[in-house]
């Protein structure tokens, strides 16, 4: 491994649109001063890299301190926070347990020249292609599996079959007939499903009026145990006793 000097730093480059990722190394450091003191997310011309980069602007969005440890959105300051108690839904923690927290070190949000890696996604694309980078495109490996996403990438109406457009995973072995694999479809409605939601509706109809009922009953025999003791009571002060207690 290279040890960097000083004002050494790597960039992890991304360009969503051709689905490349790469890698370079930055030892000048006046190429570097433009991204020093922005906070993540924040878009930046990247035209001081380099001649090839003339036009390009990318978003930072995170990185990594020279002993590992990673930039965290929210935390507004250049050097480390320790022992930051997180949570479920907190970046950079994953709870084993229900309600688990636990103390973990986290860097700022704002970038210096104590960080190896800078996290960088080209928000708009230059005049040059950058080799590796956006001039080839990775195809994805696997196709949506949600219906509704499976209609939006076909343009298909609510009456096609989305079960005739599953982007299918090709297993081919060494002696073996190829054969394909697909997905198993989300959110996919079906007369079964239909079905399902209508008893479901219906049961619920069902205790709800039964509650109903019971409930209109139980009323009905308080208001009779009611009846039944006020005549049995005598008129006078023990009547008007006996109501005051009811």
């Amino acid at each position: 491994k290279r040890a960097f000097g000083r004002f050494g730093m790597k960039l992890n480059i991304s360009f969503p649109a051709t689905g490349c990722q790469k890698l370079i190394e930055v030892d000048d450091e006046r190429k570097l001063r433009t991204f020093y003191e922005k906070h993540m997310a924040t878009e930046v011309a990247a035209d001081t890299l380099g001649e090839e980069w003339k036009g390009y602007v990318v978003r930072i969005t995170g990185g990594n301190e020279k002993q590992g440890f990673p930039m965290k959105q929210g935390v507004l300051t250049h050097g480390r926070v320790l022992r930051l108690l997180l949570s479920k839904g907190h970046s950079y923690y994953r709870p084993r347990r229900t309600g688990e927290r636990k103390r973990k070190s986290v860097r700022g949000c704002i970038v210096d020249a104590n960080l190896s890696v800078l996290n960088l996604v080209i928000v708009k694309k230059g005049e040059k292609d950058i080799p590796g980078l956006t001039d080839t495109t990775v195809p994805h490996r696997l196709g949506p599996k949600r219906a509704s996403r499976i209609r939006k990438l076909f343009n298909l109406s609510k009456e096609d079959d989305v079960r005739q457009y599953v982007v299918r995973k090709p297993l081919n072995k060494e002696g073996k007939k190829p054969r394909t694999k697909a997905p198993k479809i989300q959110r996919l409605v079906t007369p079964r499903v239909l079905q399902h939601k209508r008893r479901r509706i219906a049961l619920k109809k069902q205790r709800t009026k039964k509650n109903k009922e019971e409930s209109l009953r139980d009323l009905w025999d308080t208001i009779y145990y009611i009846n039944i003791h006020m005549m049995e009571v005598p008129d006078g002060e023990e009547r008007e006793r006996y109501r005051k207690n009811i």
